[in-house]
């Protein structure tokens, strides 16, 4: 593996819930304001105070399985730039505790390899030697307790 590849939420994909102005599971999508703080999955940072943000339900899975699951995220509520370093993991979601939770290429879930990042630990060693195994197609960034999507890692040769 030479390269990590990070995917926040395509904004083709935002773009289109934003568009029928309903989420995954059609729900209406509504704005607020952020308090700050927000993991926003659109740019992977956290929000800014005042900032306008939806919550929408979302599924990370192109298509539909047993694995497919669908969780809350937070996200802009307008378009806004995306995540512009695929090639690096973003500063403000980049340490434990998370957990990393490891999908096999045909999309169902890796249990033998999921991984529970510390707190402050830095998830970029533990993603590389995730993703060097022969069985991992791709890790899941998540929440330790709800397990809420964060983003997606891939490796990139």
């Amino acid at each position: 593996m030479t390269e990590l590849h990070v995917a926040a939420i395509p904004a083709d994909r935002l773009a289109e819930l934003r568009g029928r102005n309903r989420d995954d599971l059609d729900n209406p999508i509504e704005s607020e304001v952020a308090e700050g703080g927000e993991p926003l999955r659109c740019c992977l940072r956290r929000a800014q105070p005042g900032e306008p943000i939806s919550v929408v339900s979302y599924s990370p899975f192109t298509t539909r399985s047993q694995w497919t699951e669908v969780g809350p995220v937070f996200v802009h509520s307008a378009e806004c730039g995306g995540y512009p370093t695929p090639q690096q993991l973003p500063d403000e979601l980049r340490t434990g505790p998370r957990v990393l939770r490891t999908y096999h290429a045909d999309g169902s879930l890796d249990y033998d390899d999921i991984t529970l990042a510390p707190e402050g630990a830095d998830l970029e060693p533990l993603l590389r030697e995730l993703l060097s195994r022969p069985q991992v197609a791709r890790v899941h960034v998540r929440t330790v307790l709800p397990q809420c999507f964060h983003y997606e890692v891939r490796a990139q040769d």
